[in-house]
Formats: structure tokens, C-alpha cells, sequence
């Protein structure tokens, strides 16, 4: 026979794994949406080449940070996901200069 102990202890177990679950299913969507982003950036890098502005745009990326800080709802979520965005931001800017690099030199007219 199971003891109390036992028992909760099962469920949770079972509550552990449905949250694991939870997380699996929204980093699928996260990395989806990530593989968009980067392909908007590829985009953004491509237009930036074309009209001669340089990757690092700090003022836009500033507006990115406020524009994600502005749904934390506590203090902790917000230093956290400042840290997230911050690592978003600065892989996107390396595969922006990565992929400008990876094409080939257009001629100026």
C-alpha cells in the first residue's frame, strides 16, 4: 500500500512533467519564431547593404528593449528578460554581419 507521502510525492512528479510539457511546446513555437526573426534580419541586413547603413543601429535596438521590457510584469522578469533580449539582440546583430559577409560583393555603379 502507497503512503500519503508516496502518493504526493507521484503527483508531483505527474505536475513536474506536465510542466516540462508546457515549456517543450513554447520552445517550438520560441524557435519558430526565432527562425523568423533572424530571416527579418537577413532581410534588414540586406536593405541596410543596399542603402549604405551600417548593422549596429543602437537606437533601434534601445526601442527593441523597451518595447519587450514594457510587458514584464514584475522586476525579476524584467531584468531576465533584459538579459534574454540583450543575447537576441547581439546573436542577431552577428548574423547580420555573417550573412552581409557570406554575399557576394555588388559593384558600385
Amino acid at each position: 500500500m502507497m503512503s500519503d507521502s508516496n502518493v504526493n510525492n507521484t503527483a508531483h512528479w505527474q505536475e513536474l512533467d506536465e510542466w516540462r510539457k508546457k515549456i517543450d511546446a513554447i520552445d517550438q513555437q520560441l524557435s519558430a519564431l526565432l527562425c523568423v526573426r533572424l530571416h527579418c534580419a537577413q532581410n534588414i541586413s540586406s536593405l541596410k547593404s543596399r542603402i549604405g547603413e551600417q548593422v549596429l543601429q543602437p537606437e533601434r535596438e534601445k526601442e527593441v528593449l523597451q518595447n519587450v521590457l514594457s510587458h514584464a510584469d514584475s522586476p525579476l522578469k524584467y531584468h531576465t528578460l533584459e538579459k534574454i533580449y540583450r543575447c537576441i539582440i547581439e546573436e542577431s546583430r552577428l548574423f547580420q554581419h555573417e550573412w552581409k559577409n557570406s554575399q557576394p560583393e555588388i559593384p558600385q555603379s
